[in-house]
């Protein structure tokens, strides 16, 4: 009985925050505010940013995971600690090392600037770069768990029978790999969707250049709290296409 009231106290924490929005959203309005130009220009980044995101997650975490589930090397356990660190930096950290790095006076910002005329911060791409840096580690988390499954054996065959490091990883890991890598991508994308923290610290909150959905919520907060309830709506709603995606992982 007190296992069933405790998980009811946890099961209300998530929830009610939840209802909380759904009672508070200005359902006759929400239509209006979820279809202006200034929102679906938000939505049009989101969607923009966080499939970048994601991609670049999968690309460069493929080599990251199979580096940290096939090779021996003396510094694994810190080389993972690195990757994984993002998942619990604070946001604000995140936007100011990104700032330290990228930015105009960073140690790389400062020498593409210098040299190329290049600003990183404060543009499309710095919004993507904010994201990137936050979802790679559950890309690489969720393929590096795949790869550890896949009985080494079998690449050990093919590898008998003549084929090369790249055709084994092409038409044995790879298929193999298939369902660890939809839901590495999907993982990657909800969290660049979700961004907020690093993305304002990095790249700002300019309209129709960095201003994400989680970002024109913040803003609409500040002068109509209504449409940041209808806007957060719309924010649970995509998180919740996001979880029936991956029924067969988070449902069953």
């Amino acid at each position: 009985m007190l296992l069933v009231l405790v998980a009811c106290v946890g099961i209300a924490i998530v929830a009610l925050p939840i209802a909380g929005l759904v009672a508070r959203s200005p359902w006759t309005r929400i239509a209006e505010i979820a279809t202006d130009d200034a929102t679906l220009e938000a939505l049009r980044l989101s969607i923009v940013v966080s499939t970048t995101a994601a991609l670049l997650a999968l690309g460069t975490g493929f080599p990251i995971a199979w580096l940290l589930a096939r090779v021996s090397f003396r510094g694994r356990v810190i080389v993972r600690a690195v990757v994984v660190l993002p998942l619990v930096m604070p946001p604000v950290v995140a936007g100011v090392g990104l700032l330290a790095a990228f930015g105009r006076r960073g140690i790389v910002g400062g020498w593409l600037d210098r040299w190329f005329d290049v600003q990183i911060t404060f543009t499309t791409g710095a919004a993507v770069l904010a994201a990137t840096f936050v979802a790679l580690p559950l890309a690489v988390l969720a393929l590096e768990s795949g790869l550890r499954s896949i009985d080494e054996r079998l690449e050990l065959a093919a590898a008998t029978l003549g084929a090369s490091r790249g055709y084994t990883i092409r038409r044995v890991v790879l298929p193999m790999l298939g369902p660890q890598i939809a839901a590495a991508a999907v993982l990657a994308w909800a969290r660049a969707l979700g961004e907020f923290g690093a993305t304002i610290t990095f790249a700002g909150n300019l309209s129709g250049r960095t201003q994400t959905l989680p970002l024109a919520v913040f803003e609409r907060l500040q002068t109509d709290p209504e449409a940041a309830f209808a806007l957060s709506v719309v924010l649970i709603a995509l998180a919740l296409t996001v979880i029936v995606a991956l029924r067969g992982r988070f449902l069953r």
